[in-house]
């Protein structure tokens, strides 16, 4: 099936998901619909579990719960869109890139060298300094970011092998949609260039890109060792990705499932970040023992850090988000 025709059957298969969850409402009978890029096993789609789990813990009554999982509709940009017009998906784990076209700050939350380590991450989280963000989406996009997911350590993986900032200049490799991506890697001498994130493994395939960097979780979900398969440990961003929920929906729900959602989630996004952040060792020291993947240190982490703060400064004042940064940069 080409591209064109996957869309048209997704778009198909949501609109006619819109058109029944609007029935089961009408009838009395809850339902409420998640979607997940990933099978059973990634964080992401566990975390979404957990937050099903905490809903029906906290609300105490009869509720359904249908997770939409392997893409089946369409990826998370696909998602924040579906929860704007209050369509096909209610809940979803979304990457704040996916965000920009209502919050100019939101993809910087998610930016290299953003969070020093998980711990000040989780501090930051647990201060409220990211309100103003889920608030300007909320007031935007109607979409509700409930609590925030992620954790992973993100990190290099490619067609060949390096160990230092000579070995990373003009290198081609793929990175998220929000420009302070591109803005960030160019700095530190690297060639990016922003394709789909399902398109990654074809593209290092065919010779398009020759590296792509990710979470452990996303590298052995999506197989990309098997494109890239040396991981250079980087480690130059922990990802936080919210769990959001459709503010359309949320409204028309019982107000104590309303508080049910809110609480589940917060919990829920905590849950998965502990999970995923856990999880990254793991998984790499079991690829590299399978001979799927091979770790290399990468020693000039600082000078990759140096070259792209400027960048990250200049772009927290352009889009109003110097506030944020400084207060994040404040927590130590």
């Amino acid at each position: 099936m080409d591209i064109s025709r996957s869309k048209f059957f997704r778009l198909a298969s949501a609109a006619l998901l819109a058109g029944w969850c609007t029935t089961v409402w009408a009838q009395g009978t809850i339902t409420l619909h998640g979607a997940s890029q990933f099978n059973d096993e990634h964080p992401f789609t566990k975390g979404l579990m957990k937050f099903e789990e905490l809903v029906k813990k906290y609300y105490g009554k009869p509720v359904n719960f249908v997770l939409h999982k392997n893409s089946e509709l369409g990826l998370e940009k696909d998602y924040f869109a579906y929860m704007n017009q209050g369509i096909s998906v209610d809940y979803a784990i979304v990457s704040p890139a996916h965000m920009s076209t209502f919050a100019k700050a939101a993809p910087f939350i998610d930016a290299p060298f953003v969070f020093r380590d998980h711990d000040q991450m989780n501090k930051v989280i647990a201060q409220g300094v990211l309100n103003p963000i889920a608030d300007e989406i909320a007031k935007k996009a109607d979409v509700l970011l409930l609590g925030y997911g992620g954790g992973g350590v993100r990190s290099i993986f490619a067609t060949k092998a390096f160990s230092d900032m000579a070995g990373i200049k003009n290198l081609k490799i793929r990175v998220q949609g929000a420009p302070i991506w591109t803005r960030t890697f160019k700095a530190a001498g690297m060639a990016p260039t922003v394709i789909a994130y399902s398109e990654v493994y074809n593209g290092i395939q065919t010779g398009v890109i020759e590296a792509g960097e990710n979470e452990a979780a996303g590298v052995e979900q999506m197989k990309f060792y098997e494109v890239g398969p040396n991981l250079m440990q980087t480690r130059h961003a922990i990802s936080i990705r919210p769990i959001c929920f459709s503010g359309k929906t949320l409204r028309r729900l019982p107000a104590d499932l309303q508080a049910a959602i809110r609480k589940a989630a917060a919990e829920a996004g905590d849950w998965e970040r502990q999970l995923e952040s856990s999880s990254d060792t793991s998984i790499l020291d079991k690829l590299q023992k399978e001979g799927k993947l091979k770790l290399v240190p990468f020693n000039e982490r600082d000078k990759m850090r140096e070259s792209m703060m400027p960048v990250l400064s200049e772009y927290a004042k352009e889009i109003g988000a110097e506030a944020i940064f400084a207060k994040i940069n404040a927590i130590k």
